[in-house]
């Protein structure tokens, strides 16, 4: 997947050349970094706390990844990648079209819903990394922009199949969708609005949906193949 490949980038990049050591630990403290970060964000995640938290001695975390850059990284890849399986993947084995769009929307919605109690970290990065240069913001560029690249993907798929207007502003409609989950998690987060603010988001959706859907009237006939003409033979 290239969202996957390009969250992966930045991290690649800077651990080129260094040896990896302890692949199973590594992994234990990337998932104790990721559940931290949704807490206190990615630049609440220090390497002392981490320590801490596993019970391991700060030399022993900056030993697996050499810096909290690279750990924030890692866990800004690991991040994407699950959000690739749990959203993205499993919407591509829908029929190309509406239905893989609306199974896109409604599995990103449904997934941001069990984020909202501890936090997004790809909604809440994009706070912390908007002002700032960096590996870390190229990041999360790099997962943005890939995740939007899907949804416009998805949506001129549906395009395509006559089932949305031919004329739909598929970079505004991208726009609008990324607008209402962003409402979302500040309906929920700041305003302590949960279930308010992930029914609004589904209505919302809906309506982007239904103004873009095609007529079912003017909806192109689907093309079949003339039938041959049964061969009859004249009784005698």
């Amino acid at each position: 997947m290239n969202l996957v490949q390009q969250a992966f980038a930045a991290l690649r990049a800077s651990q080129a050349g260094r040896p990896r050591k302890g692949e199973a630990t590594r992994a234990a403290i990337v998932e104790a970094a990721l559940e931290l970060a949704s807490r206190e964000g990615l630049e609440g995640l220090t390497i002392g706390l981490l320590a801490e938290r596993l019970g391991m001695s700060k030399s022993g975390v900056i030993a697996h990844f050499g810096s909290r850059e690279d750990l924030q990284l890692a866990v800004l890849g690991e991040y994407a990648r699950r959000f690739v399986d749990d959203v993205l993947r499993p919407a591509i084995g829908e029929p190309r079209g509406l239905p893989r769009l609306q199974a896109i929307l409604e599995r990103w919605l449904n997934h941001l819903a069990r984020e909202l109690d501890s936090g997004c970290i790809m909604i809440g990065g994009a706070f912390e990394y908007d002002d700032r240069e960096g590996p870390l913001r190229d990041a999360m560029v790099a997962i943005i922009t890939g995740w939007q690249r899907e949804l416009h993907k998805a949506i001129q798929q549906a395009m395509a199949s006559g089932e949305l207007r031919a004329g739909v502003d598929a970079g505004q409609l991208v726009f609008e969708i990324y607008g209402l989950m962003l409402a979302t998690h500040q309906g929920a987060r700041l305003m302590r609005s949960h279930n308010l603010a992930v029914r609004h988001a589904r209505t919302g959706l809906a309506r982007l949906i239904d103004a873009a859907r095609t007529p079912r009237g003017a909806r192109p006939a689907s093309r079949r193949a003339p039938r041959k003409p049964t061969s009859r033979k004249t009784a005698k």
